[in-house]
């Protein structure tokens, strides 16, 4: 794809900050205004259709809101965003001369959905930011941006929200990191937004998030700020005051990347490729003993899984990780994978009659 940016802000990342939802027009003008003041502003972001989980919580003003996003971009020059669900969410906005728009999380997991308002979208030349699905897919992810890229929209960036996850933790959504490098990897031509704020769940672990972001090198970021967030209608939990929000991006470290390449960093890449070449050598050799082990239990019609060896290699390995201060997460994901390569590599042989090659 050949994209062009959604908002040029010379080598800055994109800041866009405002409030979950709009809730009448004093609460939009005063949180616009407070904004207003800082450089940490691009886009002025504002719900005003809220796609949520029960109809008995605050669904948003709706179409009412646009006369008040109008004013603040006249009244502050701010260039407003909204999220957008329906060719009739696009339409009435391009007519209040709204040209920022975002799909969110609940839309994106529907093609149909996502076709409709890229056919409707198709002869303008608005910004269109795409939320990652709730649950993860990022094939389906990329998909979004196709079926708008095809219709001639240009300007897109990918905004990540983190996902659903059965895992007991302190956010709202799992943060799933290496998803979103996987996404950075294969789709380089994408920018992608950050949004901490549907990833946190509550105000106080947004910096250490948007910390974490910046290091990964995202363009830039989405966070929700409201200029009284304890009265907030929505999200109230996750949402920054204005001067929190500023304080938090003067105290974040922006990483350099002037320097990314220079000697120190090279010597020590080429330290890490040489031991990520011997990891491989070791591999080889583990695959080959495993295929040994598969035809001596052919051979002797023994069972391919034994739990208890299993279990014991996975112990002591954790036992020497802790002692090495070694993450044991780190190390049981990596057994667990070269595990179920063992157990498929002698499948394959036992049952199979099929060789792998290392």
């Amino acid at each position: 794809m050949q994209l062009t940016p959604i908002f040029d802000t010379g080598s800055r990342s994109l800041f866009i900050a405002g409030p979950c939802s709009a809730e009448s027009e004093e609460q939009v003008l005063t949180t616009a205004q407070q904004l207003s003041r800082t450089k940490y502003v691009h886009l002025f972001r504002c719900g005003i259709w809220k796609p949520r989980s029960s109809p008995n919580t605050f669904e948003g003003i709706g179409a009412t809101a646009l006369p008040w996003l109008q004013k603040v971009q006249d009244i502050y020059h701010l260039p407003c965003c909204i999220e957008i669900a329906t060719p009739q969410h696009l339409e009435l906005a391009l007519k209040a001369g709204i040209s920022y728009f975002w799909i969110g999380a609940r839309t994106s997991v529907n093609p149909f959905d996502v076709q409709e308002i890229a056919q409707a979208a198709k002869g303008t030349d608005i910004a269109i930011m795409i939320k990652n699905p709730i649950a993860m897919d990022t094939n389906l992810w990329y998909g979004n941006f196709e079926r708008f890229y095809k219709v001639g929209i240009q300007k897109m960036a990918a905004v990540y929200r983190g996902g659903y996850s059965e895992k007991i933790q302190i956010y709202r959504n799992d943060p799933l990191w290496l998803h979103l490098i996987e996404f950075k990897q294969k789709h380089k031509d994408i920018p992608i937004i950050f949004d901490p704020s549907h990833i946190a769940g509550q105000a106080a672990l947004i910096p250490q998030l948007v910390q974490k972001a910046l290091y990964l090198n995202v363009d830039g970021l989405m966070i929700e700020t409201h200029c009284n967030p304890k009265h907030a209608l929505s999200d109230k939990h996750q949402q920054l005051s204005v001067d929190d929000y500023i304080a938090m991006l003067n105290n974040v470290i922006f990483p350099q990347q002037q320097d990314i390449n220079n000697n120190s960093l090279t010597q020590y890449r080429m330290a890490i490729d040489e031991i990520d070449n011997e990891l491989i050598a070791l591999i080889g050799k583990r695959i080959d003993i495993v295929k040994q082990i598969a035809l001596y239990k052919k051979e002797k019609h023994l069972p391919i899984l034994q739990i208890d060896r299993w279990q014991k290699v996975l112990d002591d390995s954790l036992q020497k990780a802790r002692q090495l201060n070694i993450d044991p997460r780190l190390i049981e994901n990596i057994f667990q994978c070269i595990h179920e390569s063992a157990i498929e590599t002698q499948q394959n042989i036992v049952i199979l009659n099929k060789e792998q090659h290392s």
